[in-house]
């Protein structure tokens, strides 16, 4: 025999209190059954929140599984030297670990001060820190700071 889900466990207890015939004008007759209709009104909302959670699970697996593809992607530990050899001891995996204060090729990234708030930004080293808006306060750094004179 197979295990009854909660909506069939709660249609077999109406079916039972059925049996019973009770008396609607009795005031034990109308507590059972309000109770009754409250259990359904139950068994449906948790149908409907079980339904949605296992659509949520299936909507997560398959973020799980794209964000793995994305740290797949950026995460790659493969060689990207041009050597054919596959225990590559070229040292390409070492990248440039001066924070970006120096102006060596391998620095992908440039940082500046925001004059406007002194939040340091990174930023793409082909762009112009010029035509920067500081995301910290919102100001670009064009706009320079005016520099408040005190009487």
């Amino acid at each position: 025999m197979k295990e009854m889900d909660i909506l069939e466990k709660c249609a077999y207890i109406k079916g039972l209190a059925d049996g019973l015939k009770l008396d609607d004008t009795k005031p034990e007759g109308k507590v059972l059954n309000a109770i009754i209709e409250l259990l359904a009104d139950i068994c449906d909302t948790v149908a409907d929140m079980d339904d949605e959670v296992a659509t949520l699970g299936d909507y997560v697996e398959e973020l799980d599984h794209d964000l793995g593809e994305v740290e797949e992607y950026l995460c790659d530990d493969e060689c990207d030297c041009d050597c054919d050899c596959e225990d590559c001891d070229c040292d390409c995996d070492d990248e440039c670990d001066c924070d970006c204060d120096c102006d060596c090729d391998d620095c992908e990234y440039m940082e500046a001060m925001c004059p406007h708030c002194a939040e340091t930004i990174c930023f793409d080293n082909e762009l112009d820190p010029d035509d920067l808006i500081c995301p910290a306060c919102g100001k670009a750094f064009k706009d320079k700071p005016s520099k408040k004179t005190t009487k």
